[in-house]
């Protein structure tokens, strides 16, 4: 059986702030280097083989964290990035709704094709998780984590699962350094094992922008 980890990253400045980040380039905090110290250490009881990442730092350093326990590379990979937040990166939820009313009523009610030069859930989707899919298919039978982000990793895992993007809607997003967990078994295919698991009650980790 393959056990796919699908990692969020740590918290950073803007997610404190509330800013869109999309696919702009924000560091860890302190909280965000704290929590991936603490995730690392459940995560690293899981035995994993492999680590594989985003290319932007906040991705990067999370994973960066298991890798010094475990003494295992990382592996990065562009196609794992956030959704490209277009227009939307950089701001926060106001000040989206002031500058671009009509494309954050679309966002903010769950369409798929947001505008203002948004990345649409399709295409994330199909990106990450065709990356997803190219990564399982070099470790069968063996645990592997990705780190990424909280847009990228529900789209991906979704179109893993053969499931519509529109449906994904329906999932609540990843808090930071939280993952979900993908089986690929022999006689059912993918499966969807645990969705939201980390080292914290859900409450006590602000929202994911």
């Amino acid at each position: 059986m393959t056990r796919l980890i699908i990692w969020r990253h740590g918290n950073t400045d803007w997610n404190a702030a509330g800013r869109v980040q999309g696919q702009t380039d924000v560091p860890l905090n302190d909280l965000g280097r704290s929590q991936a110290a603490t995730a690392a250490r459940l995560i690293a009881g899981l035995e994993p083989s492999a680590i594989y990442s985003s290319d932007l730092l906040r991705a990067r350093h999370t994973a960066d964290a298991l890798a010094t326990l475990v003494k295992l590379p990382v592996t990065e990979d562009p196609r794992l990035r956030e959704r490209h937040y277009g227009l939307f990166q950089g701001l926060t939820d106001p000040e989206i709704a002031e500058a671009h009313p009509e494309a954050f009523a679309r966002w903010r009610g769950g369409d798929p094709d947001v505008g203002a030069e948004v990345e649409r859930n399709d295409d994330v989707g199909k990106r990450v998780g065709e990356s997803l899919r190219e990564i399982a298919e070099r470790h069968p039978g063996e645990v592997v984590v990705v780190a990424t982000h909280g847009g990228a990793a529900r789209q991906g895992f979704g179109d893993v699962l053969g499931w519509p993007s529109d449906v994904m809607s329906a999932i609540r997003p990843l808090q930071n350094c939280h993952w979900t967990e993908l089986v690929d078994t022999p006689n059912r295919g993918w499966q969807l094992r645990a969705h939201n698991v980390g080292p914290w009650p859900e409450k006590a980790i602000p929202a994911p922008v």
